[in-house]
């Protein structure tokens, strides 16, 4: 079986909330795929309920499009500590932790519930597990530790 990067990272040594580009992969014809880590959360002290995390995976589907060109996905990690972030394109850890600070503040700040989308069961696979509030004051958390650009020395934007 091929070695995942995101395994062999030492979880012990990141300081989060951060961004760190884990790989560029580079197509036959040319095209770059860049993949981010968007960890908000400290890994193996702390996890987002899934209501939150859920809430925030579809926010940030809409609000990091708005201000990051060539964004294909933005997905929950499994352990509820972070995102990965798939870009067309390669950007800067710093340009992609200021997008995702301002994001997280949009969504602490000025989000109603009107404003989430896919929270019906004609658009969301588990429609009833999402929490505005939880999303809100993770949001407000993770902002008051700043998100760093860099995974082991805190670079906060």
């Amino acid at each position: 079986m091929a070695k995942v990067e995101s395994f062999t990272l030492d979880h012990t040594k990141v300081k989060a909330p951060y961004v760190r580009l884990i790989t560029v992969e580079n197509g036959a014809k040319g095209d770059k795929i860049s993949n981010y880590d968007l960890r908000l959360v400290q890994p193996n002290q702390n996890a987002i309920p899934t209501a939150g995390l859920h809430t925030i995976e579809h926010l940030l589907a809409g609000l990091l499009r708005d201000r990051l060109d060539g964004v294909i996905d933005c997905s929950p990690f499994g352990c509820r500590t972070g995102f990965h972030l798939i870009t067309w394109g390669e950007h800067s850890t710093e340009e992609v932790a200021k997008a995702l600070k301002s994001s997280l503040e949009e969504i602490a700040d000025k989000i109603e519930w009107k404003d989430v989308q896919g929270t019906d069961k004609y658009s969301c696979g588990n429609y009833r597990d999402h929490s505005l509030f939880s999303a809100k004051e993770w949001s407000k958390a993770i902002l008051e530790k700043g998100i760093s650009s860099d995974p082991f020395n805190r670079q906060v934007v």
